[in-house]
């Protein structure tokens, strides 16, 4: 099982929490998870898991570089696997919706005002605000 082999090499037992969390992330179309969505994930094929439990798991796989946290505004966290390439967000403030999108021209640019003021950019993380369609279109 693919999942388990990746599981110890980062130092984790295969623990069915840790495996169904890990394998819904991986097999699911959706790459932003909050706690709450992958308990919901879960409760509906029918894994009985708490959340505090979600939680935990969610932690130490943050703690093992498995997953990325990202602290949006208003509190809204979300989780997506690690092994992605660098990629901004722009997330819907009404319903939540995390977008992601990569653009040459503003990843130069940030290398571009770091070499400007001095800096060597090591990381850094753009989000983007505003409404999706679906709001948008709630608003008409």
């Amino acid at each position: 099982m693919r999942e388990s082999k990746e599981l110890k090499q980062h130092g984790l037992k295969a623990t069915v929490p840790r495996l169904k969390i890990l394998e819904l992330m991986e097999s699911s179309k959706v790459r932003h998870f909050s706690a709450e969505d992958i308990y919901k994930y879960l409760l509906d094929d029918e894994v009985e898991l708490g959340l505090a439990t979600v939680y935990r798991v969610l932690t130490q796989f943050e703690s093992a570089g498995i997953v990325i946290r990202h602290n949006f505004e208003e509190g809204h966290s979300v989780f997506e696997l690690a092994n992605e390439e660098h990629h901004d967000h722009i997330v819907c403030v009404r319903c939540g919706k995390v977008e992601e999108f990569n653009d040459y021209e503003i990843e130069q640019r940030q290398v571009s005002i770091a070499d400007s003021l001095g800096f060597e950019l090591t990381d850094h993380s753009l989000n983007m605000y505003g409404l999706c369609p679906a709001c948008r279109r709630g608003y008409s």
